[in-house]
């Protein structure tokens, strides 16, 4: 029996690794095996290969090589910038960053939250934009940093971090950008931003989990968050994982090659995929700006149906969707990004994302376009949901919650 082919629309979540990425990764795992770090030639010349890869990684941002500090993944990324930020100026303990940002960011200031430091907050509206007036209010003397991502891993919406980090700098305030979601899809330029510190994950990119960057900007006052041996210059303990930066180089190289043509083929796919069930499935909304936002991302909710049940019977189907944030998965609140953009919570809980990669076809959009209205259209007919609609007073919530369960029940068990 053959494999079910699998059909990925979760790009935003991780990325296959690309063939060429594996084939720079092999010989750091059967000849050049060494310790950069050694004194002798045979760890000197895989060091060089570090520097290499370097290089290829700041191209990728418009960064120089010095600027760039290799770490495990986005979310160190993100934490060393807050962490670095407030521990090399003692003096400040206030953090700005928004409502909408990846759990590494909301995380982490709310543990400094706990510990005394101040945090703001900043909302967004309901097509998931910034108020620059309101966040340049937020700034105070003692504000350390201000966080703001880039592209919203959940809408794709993009933030004015250009104009964010412009208003940092008349401030005399850091700025940080968790760029994970943009690097790949659109040209990033540390220069045109300016900001002072940007997080990328390589595995947003087609190269493997457990290895990132931070930009430093050259003459930012920085402080390691993890300590140790002089790696990275002193920035970041810890042997270094050749392997792996050495991948995250070739896939930058291969990011910057593509960017263009990629980037128009999977926004064209993006585009029908959306229009498409925009029109042919009744109740349907797009969660945030059409513009500006990522040419891969498409965030809808269908009212009247739960997002995991969607997902069930799409899984059933091979078909790989998400309901927001792989990094919040398992968590029974509703998306809080959507929240903060007014959604209530039953939308939502309807609410699905659809993130195209390179590896998406046209074949996998004709599949998930001749399935998906047909699950929402099932669903609904035994949605305890559809109860809510004033025109739906047919509907006896406590039968269609039975009927719901033992449906899903019955799917789930083939």
């Amino acid at each position: 029996m053959s494999e079910r082919k699998i059909r990925y629309f979760d790009n935003n979540a991780t990325t296959p690794v690309a063939p060429e990425v594996v084939e720079a990764m092999l010989p750091f795992y059967t000849e050049l095996w060494g310790n950069p770090s050694s004194a002798y030639g045979f760890g000197h010349q895989v060091a060089g290969h570090i520097e290499a890869a370097r290089a290829k990684v700041a191209a990728l941002i418009g960064a120089e090589p010095r600027e760039v500090v290799f770490t495990s993944c986005g979310t160190e990324s993100n934490n060393t910038a807050i962490h670095s930020a407030l521990m090399a100026q003692p003096d400040k303990r206030h953090v700005v960053s928004t409502m909408v940002e990846h759990s590494a960011n909301l995380k982490y200031c709310e543990f400094l939250r706990q510990r005394g430091f101040e945090v703001t907050y900043l909302p967004v509206d309901g097509g998931g934009a910034l108020d620059l007036g309101r966040l340049e209010a937020a700034l105070r003397p003692d504000t350390a940093l201000v966080s703001v991502m880039l592209a919203n891993n959940e809408t794709g919406v993009l933030f004015p971090v250009a104009e964010v980090a412009a208003i940092c700098r008349r401030k005399g305030v850091l700025c940080h950008t968790d760029a994970v979601q943009a690097a790949g899809k659109i040209p990033v330029d540390v220069r045109q931003l300016g900001v002072d510190l940007l997080s990328l994950s390589a595995h947003k990119l087609h190269a493997p989990k457990g290895i990132g960057l931070l930009y430093v900007k050259r003459r930012t006052r920085f402080q390691p968050y993890l300590m140790g041996g002089h790696q990275e210059k002193g920035r970041r303990g810890g042997t270094e994982n050749v392997a792996y930066m050495v991948g995250f180089g070739r896939a930058a190289e291969l990011a910057l090659e593509r960017l263009a043509e990629s980037s128009r083929r999977i926004g064209a796919l993006r585009d029908r995929l959306e229009e498409t069930l925009l029109a042919a499935v009744p109740d349907t909304v797009r969660n945030g700006a059409k513009e500006p936002r990522l040419p891969n991302t498409s965030s809808l909710a269908f009212d009247f149906v739960e997002a995991e049940a969607v997902l069930m019977l799409l899984d059933q189907l091979g078909i790989c969707a998400s309901s927001g944030s792989a990094c919040t998965t398992g968590s029974l609140d509703p998306s809080h990004v959507l929240q903060a953009m007014g959604l209530s919570p039953m939308r939502a809980r309807g609410s699905l994302r659809f993130s195209l990669g390179s590896t998406t076809t046209e074949e996998d959009v004709d599949y998930l376009l001749a399935h998906l209205p047909g699950i929402i259209r099932r669903l609904r007919a035994i949605s305890p949901l559809c109860a809510a609609h004033p025109d739906n007073d047919r509907y006896d919530v406590a039968a269609a919650r039975a009927r719901q369960a033992k449906e899903l029940t019955s799917l789930a068990n083939g």
